[in-house]
């Protein structure tokens, strides 16, 4: 019996959950969260421990996967995983669509009806969510978490730890930095330097959008 374990038992967690359920590739999933005490027999699924005891079920479970939302965190936690021992699987919902061509990397996340296109790339740990779009030849760097919705165009590069928002857009080629975080809805159609938060149609650095009204 193939057995998976999920670090993170929030409304994230549960959504992987349901993932690796649908692919049929595991059958039994179990969770760890510091907050096992409160939640175990609160979930479908049992929630023993907390995430740094992760270590000792190295001997009984070979997959295991991470939940959280924070792209450091996330990396964090693969590391350790992988010093532990554990494979760390990409979880792929039936209902995406991965192009023969898109490379995916260990602890990746591709929700339902999300689209990698021909020649995609995702590093490690990323975050493709429900309904999001990543064109032909783009380049998520470790980390990148691409929420519900959310469109790439064609060979959009996204560096690591950035958060592109629900529903916004992306035009063509265009070169997004480290730790970005793209505001839901907003249209990209500049590149964004590294560590910026951009809002609105089109995109514009939070800071510059305050002196506009100044």
């Amino acid at each position: 019996m193939k057995q998976l374990l999920i670090l993170g038992a929030g409304g994230h967690g549960k959504v992987i959950a349901e993932v690796a359920e649908a692919s049929s590739i595991w059958q039994k999933i179990t969770f760890l969260d510091d907050r096992y005490e409160m939640l175990n027999g609160t979930l479908r699924w049992p929630v023993l421990a907390g995430i740094q005891d992760s270590g000792g079920f190295a001997s009984e479970y070979v997959d295991a996967v991470v939940a959280v939302g924070d792209s450091a965190m996330r990396l964090s936690l693969i590391d350790m995983l992988t010093a532990q021992g554990f494979r760390t699987p990409s979880l792929i919902h039936p209902a995406a669509w991965i192009s023969p061509s898109a490379s995916v990397g260990d602890g990746c996340v591709v929700m339902a009806n999300a689209t990698l296109q021909t020649d995609s790339e995702l590093g490690r740990g990323c975050i493709v969510n429900s309904g999001a779009i990543v064109d032909h030849d783009c380049k998520l760097a470790d980390g990148v978490h691409v929420c519900p919705g959310a469109s790439l165009g064609g060979g959009v590069h996204v560096g690591a730890g950035s958060w592109l928002g629900i529903g916004c857009s992306v035009i063509q080629s265009i070169r997004i930095g480290k730790h970005v975080t793209v505001g839901a809805g907003a249209a990209v159609i500049n590149d964004i330097e590294d560590g910026l938060t951009v809002v609105g149609v089109p995109a514009r650095d939070v800071f510059s959008q305050k002196d506009a009204y100044e």
